[in-house]
């Protein structure tokens, strides 16, 4: 009889010194993927430049790594659940490394996007596996909300990293180089993993049902791509079809899930107002502070004229604020309840995105930053609770696809958040490029009227004088479009902790964090529930 991995644990089922020791591997993957996140926005410039991709082009490079992480993180989650979750994640560890290669030395358009295309698949398998184990690690609730909220300071801790390290690449290699961070890390993954990480696998799992996973994969990328279109080029019927086509896939994976008796995704968990709200507020949450920060970096470079590096280190303080706030949520819901503590971070990031509205282009890197680094912490400190209401509505053999389950909240919300507040920001810049220079042909007014990284290209081709005018034009239809994109995030924000506040109190006033976590484990609120 093969010997069980397990844990020890003291006997009131608290973690040891051995659970903390591997909390510190599992930090890695979570910061390999915050690493590739950053780097990718801040060479977005460069990458313009050097690949030359059209505006829609330079959006799918940047969004499929998270539409492709997307599609596949239910299936990963539940497969880590099967074949065991320390072997998905190590496996992953490789096939991340690969990938970043594959990237790192891209030389068209088109291979850039597979290129991340398969690293988004690769990445699907790290994040289920790392939260999992953590669940199964950390039994006790207020140690797991604890480990939860370091493994999630280690996203912004490699979006902080990632900044510097990729900024001083940038400034004397090629933009691929940033590509190649991903690689230590996944080597350091699979050498420590089989050291200090035990094995959890689900002992009575069933066969992972293949037309689920096609079905899965088939809903997300039609409606995310259809959205995009959507917000780039108005109404119209294909992107409409695109969206409609994903519904109608999503009703079929729905119901095949409901027939199945061991089915990919336990659409039970639903049936939690906790699980549906917490998995809503993580996916916007970090839709708008994503999507904030790919305008951010892009007005710090492009508008303010700074370079790659600089820009990477006014990045630094809405990074560490973010941590702060991640830290701080475990020790404020301990102390009053994660359903005030969820809607006070939601409700306290509207103020940041009001200071952006009020960005000029003279305004400096510190005003953009502070607005950023409010939002940041406030929405931060909301989420550090979000992923420990989805893991403990599962019960401990179904912790990889509840993992699963929130990661691919997650991971929509950071890859719509590029897609559709980039779009958004993209066509009020489109409405304001008018007025160009006279005597600028339409294909090069076209070009400019693209991206502001194509405007300031064209810009220092033209003859001083006009190149100056049709920067300033550039730099202003931007700033507005970061504008109107910030007033969308502080609605949606607000929407996030009305909801909270709503549907995560009890009935009869808000519960102490005691009550919210026996409801959580109740077995009778999610049937098959420890």
């Amino acid at each position: 009889m093969r010997r069980r991995l397990a844990m020890r644990t003291d006997r009131a089922g608290r973690a040891g010194p051995r659970e903390w020791i591997g909390l510190a591997v599992l930090a890695l993957p979570t910061m390999l993927i915050g690493i590739d996140m950053t780097v990718l926005h801040l060479a977005t410039p460069y990458l313009s430049e050097q690949l030359d991709p059209s505006s829609t082009e330079l959006l799918w490079i940047v969004d499929i790594y998270g539409f492709f992480v997307a599609g596949f993180l239910a299936t990963m989650g539940t497969l880590g659940d099967r074949i065991g979750r320390r072997r998905l994640l190590l496996t992953g560890a490789v096939a991340f490394a690969a990938a970043s290669l594959l990237a790192a030395y891209a030389s068209t358009v088109p291979m850039l996007i597979a290129a991340r295309a398969l690293l988004g698949i690769a990445g699907a398998t790290l994040m289920p596996s790392t939260l999992s184990l953590i669940s199964n690690m950390f039994r006790d609730a207020g140690q797991r909300r604890v480990a939860i909220a370091v493994w999630m300071t280690n996203f912004s801790i490699g979006g902080m990293i990632g900044p510097l390290i990729g900024g001083a690449l940038l400034e004397h290699y090629w933009y691929g180089s940033v590509f190649l961070l991903g690689v230590p890390v996944g080597a350091v993954l699979l050498i420590a993993g089989p050291l200090l990480l035990p094995e959890y696998r689900d002992p009575q799992a069933g066969r992972l049902d293949l037309s689920s996973v096609a079905l899965s994969i088939a809903m997300v990328l039609p409606v995310v791509y259809g959205i995009k279109q959507l917000a780039q080029g108005g109404v119209n019927g294909p992107p409409l079809l695109s969206i409609a086509t994903g519904l109608v896939m999503g009703v079929v994976f729905v119901r095949r899930q409901l027939k199945l008796s061991d089915p990919m995704l336990d659409l039970r968990l639903f049936a939690r107002p906790g699980f549906g709200v917490s998995l809503g507020g993580q996916t916007m949450g970090l839709f708008v502070v994503t999507g904030t920060q790919f305008l951010v970096l892009q007005y710090l470079q492009l508008v303010l004229g700074l370079s790659p590096l600089k820009a990477g280190l006014w990045a630094l303080p809405a990074m560490t604020a973010g941590v702060v706030g991640t830290l701080l949520a475990p020790l404020l819901a301990n102390r009053t309840s994660p359903a005030w503590t969820m809607a006070g971070g939601f409700f306290l990031s509207v103020p940041g995105l009001v200071l952006i509205t009020q960005v000029g282009m003279d305004s400096g890197p510190a005003f953009v930053v502070t607005g950023f680094s409010i939002t940041s912490f406030g929405v931060q400190a909301a989420l550090a609770l979000t992923n420990d209401v989805i893991i403990s509505s599962a019960p401990p053999e179904r912790a990889g696809s509840a993992s699963g389950v929130g990661e691919t909240g997650a991971e929509l919300g950071n890859a719509l958040g590029v897609a559709i507040v980039g779009s958004v920001s993209a066509a009020v810049y489109r409405s304001r490029m008018e007025g160009f220079p006279p005597g600028l042909r339409p294909d090069l007014a076209e070009a400019a009227r693209a991206t502001l990284g194509g405007a300031a290209k064209l810009a220092g081709r033209l003859p001083e004088r006009a190149g100056s005018e049709l920067l300033a034009l550039a730099q202003s239809a931007f700033t507005d479009g970061m504008h109107v994109a910030a007033v969308v995030n502080a609605g949606v924000l607000l929407i996030l902790g009305a909801a909270s506040l709503t549907l995560l109190r009890r009935r009869s006033g808000d519960s102490s964090p005691e009550d919210f976590d026996a409801e959580l484990s109740d077995s009778d609120a999610v049937p098959g529930g420890r």
